[in-house]
This record gives C-alpha cells, sequence and structure tokens, in this order.
C-alpha cells in the first residue's frame, strides 16, 4: 500500500490536526459506546464513564510509544462487554461488582503472563481459523439480546416505535455511507451517526438539559473497594480472555501484515503484554478493560496515513475528557436507543468479518466444519436465553453466560468430537 506517511514519520503541525482528530472521534465514538455498563447513581455512572476515558487514552499513548507502537486505536473490549453484561443479569437483584471486576483483573494478568515467552506461539495451535471465525460471530449473536433491549426499552414502551423507525431508517445508511464515502469521511461513519441520532432523538423527545443537568457530578469510589474472588466468575472471565487475547493478537498482526513490519511478533508480545498491564488496572479501578481494535487497517487505508504520532494526541485528547465531569456527562446523554443501533451497525460488520475469514480459509468446506461452527452458536443463543433459576447459583457465570458456552462448545466440537475433521480443513 502507497502511503503518505509510514509509521514513524511525524506529519507536518497542521495534517498532524487532522490526522489526530480523525483517530480522537473514532476512540470517542467506541468508548462511549461501552459505558452504558455503569451501575449505580448517575454520579458514579460519570465516575466511570471518566475512568474508562482515562484509561484508554492512557492506553493508547503508551502503546504507541512503548508497547506494539503501531497506530492502532484502543477500545473497550467487545467481549468483557458480553462478560460483563452477563454477569450483571445473573446476579439479579443482589449486583456484586466487585466480584465481576477482580475476575477482570485476573483475566489481565493472565494475559501479561501469556505474553511473556514463547506462551503466544503454542497458544496460536488451539486457535484454528474455524475457531477464530466462530468466537467473532459469537460476539456479535450474544450482544443481540442487549441490543434489543437498548432499541426497545421495556421501561419506555413509547419510545419503542422510533426505535423501530430509527433502526430501519440509520442502519442502511450506515450501509451506504461506508460503502460509498472515501478518505476519512468513511471513518468518521459512526461519530456521524452518534451525532445525527443523539439531535433526532432530542428533538423528538426534548429534556437533554434536564438530563445534562443530572450528570455534571461525580462520586464514588476511584479504585475498587475491595477485591472478592468467584471461583466460577473468574473461570468465566477467564474465557473471555482468550477471545480478548484472540482479537489484540489478530488486530496487531493484521496491521503488522499490512505496513509489512519486520518485527511483528516482537511488537505482539509488547503489545499484549500492555493490554494484560492495563486489564489488571481496568479490573482494579472497577471498570472494562482495553483491547487494540481491528478496525485500524481501515482508517489508515482511508487516509493513507499510518503515522503512530497521530494517535498521540488523540490519546491524550482523551484523558483531558476524562477531567470534565460536565464534558463527560454530554457522552453519558446518548440515549440508549442510539447505541443500541450503532452497537447493531459495528456488529453487522463484525459478522461480515468473520464471513471474509470464513471464505478466504475454507472454514466451512464440509458439513462436519458447517456443524462445527453451528452448533456453538445454537448452544450460545440457548444458554443466552436460559432462565437463571435453572442453572445453580455456583454456575451461574458459567452456564449464564451463552458466550462462554458457545466457546467451550466449539472447543470440544473442534478438537476432540471431529479432531480428525477440524485438523483436515484447517490447513
Amino acid at each position: 500500500m502507497e502511503l503518505k506517511y509510514g509509521i514513524n514519520d511525524r506529519p507536518k503541525t497542521g495534517e498532524l490536526v487532522l490526522y489526530s482528530l480523525q483517530w480522537f472521534i473514532l476512540a470517542i465514538a467506541v468508548v462511549t459506546t461501552s459505558i452504558f455498563v455503569a451501575t449505580g447513581s448517575p454520579a458514579e455512572r460519570v465516575l466511570y464513564a471518566q475512568k474508562v476515558f482515562a484509561l484508554m487514552g492512557a492506553a493508547t499513548f503508551v502503546q504507541v510509544l512503548w508497547g506494539h507502537r503501531l497506530p492502532i486505536v484502543v477500545g473497550p473490549a467487545a467481549v468483557l462487554l458480553v462478560g460483563i453484561i452477563t454477569a450483571l443479569a445473573s446476579q439479579g437483584d443482589a449486583v456484586n461488582t466487585n466480584k465481576i471486576y477482580t475476575a477482570i483483573a485476573i483475566g489481565g494478568a493472565a494475559v501479561t503472563l501469556l505474553s511473556i515467552g514463547r506462551w503466544l506461539e503454542h497458544l496460536k495451535r488451539i486457535f484454528t481459523p474455524r475457531v477464530v471465525v466462530l468466537i467473532l460471530m459469537l460476539i456479535a449473536f450474544t450482544l443481540s439480546p442487549t441490543i434489543k433491549n437498548m432499541i426497545f426499552p421495556a421501561a419506555a414502551p413509547d419510545k419503542h416505535t422510533f426505535g423501530l423507525v430509527f433502526t430501519l431508517l440509520a442502519i442502511p445508511a450506515m450501509a451506504l455511507a461506508a460503502a460509498r464515502w472515501r478518505g476519512i469521511a468513511k471513518s468518521l461513519v459512526v461519530p456521524i451517526a452518534l451525532v445525527v441520532g443523539c439531535v433526532v432523538y432530542y428533538a423528538v423527545y426534548g429534556g437533554f438539559a434536564q438530563v445534562f443537568e443530572q450528570y455534571t457530578e461525580s462520586s464514588g469510589d476511584i479504585i475498587l473497594p475491595r477485591f472478592e474472588f468467584d471461583g466460577s466468575m473468574i473461570v468465566s472471565f477467564l474465557l473471555c480472555y482468550v477471545t480478548l487475547l484472540i482479537n489484540d493478537i489478530g488486530s496487531i498482526q493484521g496491521l503488522g501484515a499490512m505496513l509489512s513490519t519486520e518485527d511483528t511478533d516482537k511488537r505482539c508480545r509488547r503489545g499484549v503484554f500492555i493490554t494484560g498491564l492495563f486489564n489488571i488496572i481496568a479490573g482494579s479501578l472497577g471498570v472494562i478493560g482495553p483491547v487494540n481494535y481491528s478496525m485500524s487497517p481501515g482508517v489508515i487505508g482511508a487516509s493513507r496515513c499510518a503515522s503512530r504520532y497521530a494517535l498521540i494526541p488523540a490519546g491524550l485528547g482523551l484523558v483531558i475528557c476524562a477531567m470534565s465531569p460536565s464534558l463527560i456527562a454530554v457522552f453519558s446523554a446518548i440515549p440508549n436507543t442510539i447505541i443500541g443501533v450503532i452497537l447493531l451497525y459495528l456488529m453487522g460488520t463484525q459478522l461480515a468479518a468473520s464471513f471474509h475469514i470464513m471464505t478466504a480459509d475454507k472454514s466451512a468446506a464440509t458439513f462436519e466444519d458447517g456443524l462445527i461452527l453451528g452448533l456453538p452458536i445454537l448452544v450460545a443463543l440457548l444458554f443466552s436465553a436460559v432462565p437463571m433459576g435453572a442453572i445453580p447459583q455456583m454456575l451461574r457465570p458459567i452456564m449464564g453466560n451463552g458466550f462462554v458456552m458457545g466457546v467451550v462448545t466449539v472447543m470440544v466440537m473442534e478438537h476432540l468430537v471431529f479432531r480428525k475433521s477440524g485438523g483436515n480443513s484447517a490447513k
């Protein structure tokens, strides 16, 4: 690919500002679509958002300068979003977030340890192309109930028509824009949709000033009040971290291949180490952990700028945003209906990516290959909807998590039930 600026090139000041603004807007969109998992009072939710913004900004800064040293945007991990949502649902009314974020800190420690030595090379053998494809699909499918509840909130049936109409109009419009737009505009599809969606929503329902007033202060614990260990919760999140690890490696390796870096494996180990370290910090702060996002190649392809220095102002911008509760209040005021539609589009693009990989690697060349992909999806959907009362309390974080059950099923199908078939078709 012919680039205007390479990884270590420093664009001129004016151009650097424009490229950084592009990354900053993208990072804002990525972060704001994940902070809805915050619990507690409005002030506590603002503090949660502040911590997420600061963490993602710091992680971006450290990754670009000392980690993988690549132009990759860092944001909240979608797979941890699934884990947190499911863990909250499995607890019913007695929500204990200390157990959730303790498990996240432990998962981060596991990722950090795996980045040392040659562990990552051994893990690659377990994650065949078919397993990777299935995991990408599972994230999208298991988030669908949450997306549905956001677009059609049970507490506000009067807004269901708006959710339906906005979905029917916004999804095709975003897909069309992504297909037709070129250059920097192509990477701004999601941010523009967020802004337009909010303007339309508050134009119809009003109330933005009242929402803003509720979120002008922040309060709560800066760090996790105490670590609480729950064995089944930890196992559940460790399986989520398997996917986070795959995602992180894939993002770094993919961009490294695109930019023809000669030391990609070294960059990968450093990048995964920093990801694990910041997930430990995230768990200790009581917030969702970060991952390197795979959408970065598209941004670079559109702008023809691969300079890692363009992400430094963007990362610092996120940290600066975190210092202003009023500014965070603006981001926190994005209606769940709009976030739900954006997530629907993003999960659609993720499914498209999984289909592309499946076609390129011929991961479903035989009936048995299709069965390895199909059954785990159905198992995941089943356990996403199973009544929690049917599952023993101790096993709810595992069996009540459709994503985790899907991952377990595909591992069994791929490496035990159809071991010979899986081995042949994966080559």
